[in-house]
């Protein structure tokens, strides 16, 4: 049976336009006015002006399943992310075990299939258990359906096991995606380094521990000429570095994360595991410069790096507290509240940022709203505020700061391959 979207304001090739959509299937069949007469017989949702956009894209997120199950499953991260608008996520290989070998991963694949409700595509490791120095076998993982390969969570330590793995995923054709981070000035901090950690009494992290492994990595992807892609850019010196980076020729791309967008360590009012993550929340001025990098395109997407835990495991100290925070349910509304709304950004380019370039840069089939196209679509809510609460969230998990924030922008349907996957209540 077709499905007709009447009265949306539809987003496509960079405007928004006053238009109907009509799935059939899989596919948008057409767009325009009048619909009916090619289906008489949709079924037909009015869509009240609301806006419709390209399923939103997200390349990093946790879903804990195999081995943390307890965390999030899943059914439930795929649930969480349909909430949000993604119709489109690829997801970390931190799991227990780790697909770092083609039996592993092919099981993982399967996994993934069977229980989620969105397109989910999967990272392999890039060594052994993500924290060895043997590189995995990039082109049977590839052959096995690998999106790219991270060790998220852990920065590869050696600049030769860097090297081989950029070489060998250069050779695959994939990407390499980083979490940036040199052990030896990493401290074992919870926090970062500065003036508020002082003031908390907490050990902090230092920014360069994440800077100067990116300059590493980057005369590293300029001699191997691999795909290398930053996670989570949290300083304003690597945001630089990306900057001359790109301006050198260097095949470098790079993500930002809402909270580090949004937030910053003076949102951190004490001692509370909920703003404990990894990279930390930075400076002021750190936080400016992530956004001037998304508004100027030196940082090319945004990825909201779910991290779903336990309420035990976020409770209380900071110095016993898992790194990590929720995401995905609230990313676009947090992002079109704070800088659309606010004049900082156009619609356009947050839209863009969360769907057609991850999707343009990974060379996923997504981020496009145009016939024949898979229906992967959201329905978003510009005009009424609604507060995140925190009974709503579809995840297992509500390790998230931004509970009870007033925002505009909230899903109210996603459609994934045409079918309804997400509906208000």
């Amino acid at each position: 049976m077709a499905t007709l979207l009447k009265n949306g304001l539809v987003y496509q090739d960079g405007e928004l336009v006053r238009e109907d959509v009509l799935i059939n299937g899989d596919k948008i069949q057409a767009l325009g006015t009048d619909l009916e007469k090619i289906a008489p017989d949709a079924e037909i949702f009015d869509l009240d002006g609301k806006l419709v956009a390209p399923g939103l894209v997200d390349i990093h997120e946790h879903y804990r399943e195999p081995g943390f199950t307890y965390k999030e499953t899943i059914e439930t991260g795929s649930k969480a992310a349909a909430r949000g608008g993604f119709t489109t996520v690829c997801t970390m290989p931190n799991l227990n075990p780790v697909p770092d070998d083609v039996e592993t991963f092919k099981k993982q694949v399967e996994l993934n299939e069977a229980n989620s409700c969105i397109h989910l595509y999967q990272y392999a490791a890039i060594t052994k258990d993500e924290t060895s120095e043997e590189v995995v076998d990039m082109e049977a993982l590839k052959e096995a359906g690998a999106f790219a390969f991270s060790n998220d969570g852990h920065g590869v330590q050696s600049a030769g096991v860097m090297y081989e793995a950029m070489e060998k995923a250069a050779k695959a054709g994939l990407a390499i995606c980083e979490h940036v981070q040199d052990d030896s000035l990493y401290h074992h901090g919870v926090m970062n380094a500065g003036k508020k950690a002082d003031e908390l009494g907490l050990p902090g992290i230092l920014g360069v521990s994440e800077s100067a492994q990116l300059a590493r990595d980057i005369m590293l992807a300029k001699a191997t000429g691999v795909h290398y892609h930053v996670c989570h850019v949290s300083t304003k010196e690597s945001v630089e570095l990306v900057r001359l980076a790109k301006e050198y020729g260097i095949n470098v791309t790079a993500e930002a994360a809402p909270h580090h967008v949004l937030l910053s360590e003076e949102d951190i009012d004490g001692n509370d595991g909920y703003y404990k993550m990894n990279p930390p929340l930075r400076s002021k001025e750190d936080q400016y410069a992530v956004i001037e990098g998304l508004l100027d395109g030196t940082i090319d997407l945004i990825a909201t790096d779910h991290a779903p835990h336990s309420r035990e495991e976020k409770a209380g100290d900071m110095r016993k507290a898992a790194f990590g925070i929720i995401g995905n349910e609230t990313a676009f509304a947090c992002m079109y509240t704070a800088l659309v709304k606010n004049g900082e950004m156009e619609l356009a380019q947050l839209l863009d940022l969360m769907s057609y370039n991850p999707a343009k840069l990974f060379g996923l089939d997504a981020g496009v709203i145009a016939p024949g196209k898979q229906a992967d679509l959201a329905v978003l809510d510009l005009d009424h505020p609604e507060v995140i609460e925190e009974a709503d969230y579809l995840s297992k998990a509500v390790n998230t700061p931004f509970t009870g924030n007033e925002v505009y922008g909230m899903t109210t349907m996603t459609f994934v391959s045409g079918k309804l996957v997400y509906r208000h209540k």
